[in-house]
Parts: structure tokens; sequence; C-alpha cells
């Protein structure tokens, strides 16, 4: 990271150069800028326009179509008296979205459908974008050239949804999907998305634009994209994100990383060795500095780089996805390319061989990826996509409902009742006191086994909920934790590293005040949880004898 100097760079330069034109040579001056493609001007996409363009344009849609006997036909007339545009794929079941003869470009895809919450019209819910997969396949392949989660091609990881505006891809109101990369194809194409989920996908409504070609360039390159993912990633070597061999150029990645450890992760810089070589050549600084951010990440969406989805900061099960596309700086290769990016970070000192604290450790957290890129001939990349099932991350958490205690053996003064919120699987517990005093609420557990857990509360924060302190059979954990918001989300609160022994314990939630902006007390829990810590920490065992109710600790 350098610090930045003043240069005449090229907006400096042209500013400059047109308070010297006189009035009547400004004209000439943009006119020749035009012409030249200055680049400052950034004509692009606009000045295509104004060429000729061939072809005819063509559509596929999910628009309701009936044939001569007046019910559903795929192949019959639209319907102008239907408004029913959408499809269902249950369970299992592939939904073809476009097939046509080449040669031909897709231009724009679009579609949407509802989430995987309960909706009045799937009551049980829907399938999550996660569990969706999106195949293209080019000239009658038997591979897919494209081969994503929905959700991950359009920058959407984790089965979350999450707004996202930039060049090439639209998630606007994070439940719209467009993409506008460019897919030739010279004989067929074929466009499908597979129902992975155990659930239905509901009201699926697409339209897919292309362009029917007379005819393609010879050295026209198809447009490729796949996904890969490591959980965890391998110990020993960079996560792979691409490694294919031929002539074409990289366009975009997207990566989705689920912490296993404390702290940043983020310390590992992108690899990419062109044409067989074998040390990189491109070598970059740091994770934040590929997605062209700096000093870590944060939630943000532009054009060509973005971070749709960052939870907290630093914890255990934290999520980060991030896309960057290398719109005006593809990367070029001719014989093949290898991209890679390395997996090390901040790490504890109970994850450290030496028992020390410092940024270069090799982590152990979760990764997954979307690789963008073009190129001729077909790709020697060999990963695949896994089933739906194997997409989802493995859990790390024992839960222990709150909305099972609302006896009122488990709060003190107020009413406790099941709030069904957030999409929380069984809801939460509500508590509701009047006052500070005598508001308190407790929930037990039990433990089984001495393994290495982290001990955290996964809880809502409102415009009307009060400040409260943590103890573990007495034991004081951490300080006031402050549970207003202005607005109602979801958060967790870290409190505990710990081998504990087997046995039975209660978490107590003391009630001390309020923020001065709230208008109450209430307190809303969905659950305690125990969260595996990596394995590393049950190797090394360096904590393992440590009296946690002496002294206990929370690596950060």
């Amino acid at each position: 990271m350098g610090i930045a100097t003043h240069e005449c760079g090229p907006r400096t330069a042209i500013g400059q150069a047109w308070r010297r034109i006189p009035p009547a040579g400004v004209t000439t001056f943009v006119i020749g800028l035009l012409l030249a493609g200055a680049e400052p001007l950034q004509a692009g996409d606009l000045a295509d326009l104004a060429r000729p363009h061939d072809g005819r344009s063509m559509r596929a849609t999910s628009a309701h179509r009936i044939g001569p006997d007046g019910k559903y036909d795929p192949k019959g007339e639209l319907d102008p008296n239907s408004n029913w545009d959408n499809k269902n794929v249950p369970p299992g079941e592939t939904k073809v979205l476009l097939e046509a003869d080449g040669p031909g470009v897709i231009t724009h895809i679009w579609m949407t459908f509802l989430g995987p919450e309960p909706h009045p019209w799937a009551k049980e819910g829907s399938a999550n974008h996660q569990e969706m997969l999106l195949r293209i396949y080019y000239d009658g392949d038997e591979r897919p050239g494209v081969e994503a989660p929905v959700g991950d091609f359009f920058a959407n990881c984790f089965g979350l949804r999450r707004e996202v505006i930039s060049v090439p891809v639209v998630v606007e109101d994070a439940d719209s999907y467009n993409c506008f990369w460019h897919m030739p194809f010279r004989k067929s194409i074929r466009i499908e998305v597979i129902n992975q989920s155990d659930r239905q996908i509901s009201l699926l409504y697409y339209n897919i634009d292309w362009i029917k070609k007379v005819s393609l360039p010879e050295d026209t390159p198809y447009f490729y994209a796949q996904y890969r993912q490591e959980y965890p990633v391998e110990q020993g070597h960079d996560y792979v994100i691409l490694d294919t061999e031929g002539k074409g150029h990289y366009v975009g990645t997207v990566l989705a990383v689920r912490t296993r450890s404390p702290s940043w992760f983020g310390e590992g810089d992108e690899k990419i060795y062109i044409d067989g070589e074998e040390k990189a050549s491109i070598w970059g600084t740091g994770t934040e500095d590929y997605f062209l951010s700096a000093w870590g990440l944060q939630t943000t969406s532009t054009p060509y780089f973005g971070t749709p989805y960052f939870d907290q900061w630093g914890i255990v099960g934290g999520h980060t996805s991030a896309y960057r596309w290398h719109v005006h700086d593809p990367i070029v290769f001719n014989t093949a390319i290898r991209v890679t990016i390395e997996h090390y970070g901040w790490i504890s000192p109970d994850e450290n061989r030496e028992y020390k604290t410092h940024s270069w450790n090799e982590r152990q957290d979760d990764y997954a990826s979307v690789a963008f890129w073009y190129q001729t001939g077909k790709p020697t990349f060999t990963a695949r996509a896994p089933h739906g099932r194997e997409r989802t991350l493995p859990n790390l958490d024992t839960i222990i409902h709150a909305a099972d205690f609302t006896g009122d053996e488990h709060h003190g003064a107020g009413a406790a009742v099941v709030q069904k919120l957030l999409q929380y699987e069984k809801g939460q517990l509500l508590y509701q006191p009047e006052e500070v005093e005598g508001a308190w609420v407790e929930i037990p557990f039990t433990v089984k086994e001495k393994v290495p857990l982290r001990l955290l509360l996964n809880m809502t924060r409102s415009y009307d909920f009060g400040n409260y302190e943590a103890t573990l059979n007495g034991v004081k954990l951490g300080g006031v934790m402050d549970f207003y918001n202005e607005q109602t989300d979801n958060w967790e609160y870290h409190l505990l590293d710990f081998w504990p022994d087997p046995g039975e314990y209660t978490l107590r939630l003391q009630c001390v005040g309020k923020n001065t902006m709230s208008s109450g007390h209430w307190l809303g829990i969905e659950s305690v949880r125990l969260r595996e810590r990596r394995p590393r920490v049950l190797e090394w065992a360096h904590e393992k004898d440590n009296d946690w109710r002496e002294k206990p600790v929370l690596h950060r």
C-alpha cells in the first residue's frame, strides 16, 4: 500500500488541454478524442450502438403458451389472456430455459423466483439459489461450458440474497437476477436449471435474449464459468479458482469464505500462472486488494468489484463474499492459465503450533468460487460442481433453541413468548420485562464431551431492547451487551473459547439497563450455540487444561 501523490493523470491532462482550446475548437477536440478512441472518455458500449449490428434478435421466455386445445403447450402460441408466466420446478427435476440452434450469441439472462422463506404461494418455503444449478451446454458437448449454482453465478453466495449493482451482473433488490455476459455458440445451445433441493423452485420467471447470426468469426472464444469448493481448504496448497489449457482471457471471480478461525482471513495473495510458468508472474498483495478494496472488506457494490455479503468482522463462522470483474483488464493467456489464491491470515494462539498470534498462518476456512473466462477450444479444467446437498456449508454448531425455554422457571419478571421472525427455524424467545429490576433469562444446556468450543449467542437487536450481561454457571463473561438497534436484525455475540467438562451448564442474561435511544428493556434470543473450533485446536490442545472459570478467554 503506497501513499498517494499529486500527479498529472489523464483526467487532469484533459482538463488542462480543454482550458487551452479556444471555444471554436472545442467541437473539433471532442471529435478527435472520439475518433482516436481516447480511453478517458470511456465511450465503450455507447460507441458500439452507433455501428451496424448483424443478425436477428430472439428471446426465450417463461411467458405462458397454449396449444390448439387451449391447454399449456411449451411450443404453443403466446397466450394474451394469461398472466401465469412462471413455472414451478419440483425437487430433482430440470427446467430447460433455452434450447436453440446456432450460430448465435446470448446477450442477456434475466430470472426471478420466490426466496426460501415460507410464502402464501409456497407455504413450506422454496429452494434457495445455492441449491439451483445453472448449466449451459454449447454445440452438443456432454460437459457444460457454464456450471455454477444460480446464486454464486450472480455473485450471491451462501444461499442468501443480496443486491449486486455491477456492469456484467445486476441483482436489483436482491431478487432480479441479470447477467450481460456475451455467450457465443456455433451449432447449438441449451440453458437449464436443475433443482437439487428437497423443495420446489417456486414461481420461476425468465427471459433470455440472444442474437441469431449468419456466422461467427473462426477465432471467436466461448464464455465459460465453473464453480468449485473446498470445505475446508487443503493445507499446504493454494486454493485453485481456475486451471485450464488453451488460449483466452480471464474475466472474473466470485469468492465466498466462511471462517473457521477468529480474526482476519484475507492476508492471502492471488497468484496467477500464465502459459505454464512454474512461478506466478502475477502476484498480488492481499485478498482485499485483489477485490480492489483496502484494509479489509466491507459491504459494497460497484461496477467492477464488490462485497455483497460481509456479516461480522473477525468471528468464528463469519461469512464474506466478493466479486471482481476484469472487464477493462482481462488477464490474457496463450497456452494456459492457473488462477489461485493463498488462504493465509491472522490466527489465534491456540491454532498456532508455537502458541503465538501473528498475521501469517495458513488458515482452515471454507472456500467456494466461480471462475469466469473466455477461451477458444475446450477447457481442460477438471473441477465439477458437487450436488446441492454438498454445496451447503457443514454445520459447526450445537444449537440450544431459546424458544424451548419460555417457562416461568427460565426468566424473571415479565412475559416470555415464542415469536416467529427473521427466518429463525423455531422462532425466538421474546422476553418482555417492564423494568431492569428482576429482569433475567436463563438457558440450560448439557455438554457431553470435552472438546474445544466457542460459546456464543444468536440474538435479535431491535429498537426496544435492553442492555444485558452474561454469566455461565455464575462466571461473568465479557462486558455489557447492548441489544438496541434502530432496525430489527440478527447479530451474534461471542463470549468464550473453552474446553468445557461434560456436565450441566446454565447461561444467564441479566438486564443492567438500556441504551438511551431504546424504548424498552426487552430481549430476543434465538439460541445459545456451541461452535466447533478447527481440528488443529484439538490436535495441539494448548488450552485443554486451562480453567475457564478462573480466566475466561475469547480469542479475537
